[in-house]
């Protein structure tokens, strides 16, 4: 068998920090208000571009870690305390087995559906896998889209004439 001391340093390798976490209510709510949606089968997941510290947001300047922060909501339409604690347990460690380490700054919140309890956790990992990369990807081509447009306005053919 595996003596604790192995399960501890496997699990602190690469674990869930509280800093990769979403913790308060207002940044729960400003994903849901400001934020994009990502649905798949057994879950729906709210993501939010976060500043980069320097860029003059009252969030930006507490000591947030770059890469995603994420939290996760299970309401009690889903099922009594033991469901959703179940819920809640696959979901962080599918998060904590495929969360990329670096890459885009966002705040992510996932809402799983009643179906999560019953699919194989190796659907649920791939899940959330699909979805980190699709959140990547939107930002990654978000930010792209505003340099661009940044550029479309100062340019010579953009002007118009008089």
């Amino acid at each position: 068998g595996e003596s604790k001391r192995d399960v501890r340093s496997r699990s602190a390798r690469r674990g869930f920090p509280r800093n990769a976490r979403l913790l308060r209510h207002a940044d729960f709510e400003s994903v849901y208000k400001l934020g994009r949606r990502h649905f798949s089968a057994s879950m729906t997941v709210f993501y939010l571009h976060r500043q980069q510290p320097g860029q003059g947001t009252e969030a930006a300047k507490s000591s947030v870690a770059s890469g995603l922060r994420i939290g996760f909501t299970v309401g009690r339409a889903l099922g009594g305390a033991v469901e959703r604690n179940r819920m809640k347990r696959r979901l962080r460690e599918a998060v904590r087995l495929t969360r990329p380490l670096a890459g885009a700054s966002a705040d992510v919140v996932i809402n799983p559906k009643k179906s999560l309890l019953i699919v194989d956790f190796a659907e649920v990992v791939n899940e959330v896998s699909r979805a980190f990369v699709v959140i990547e990807q939107k930002l990654a081509g978000k930010m792209g889209e505003k340099s661009a447009a940044g550029f479309e306005r100062n340019s010579p053919s953009r002007r118009t004439r008089n």
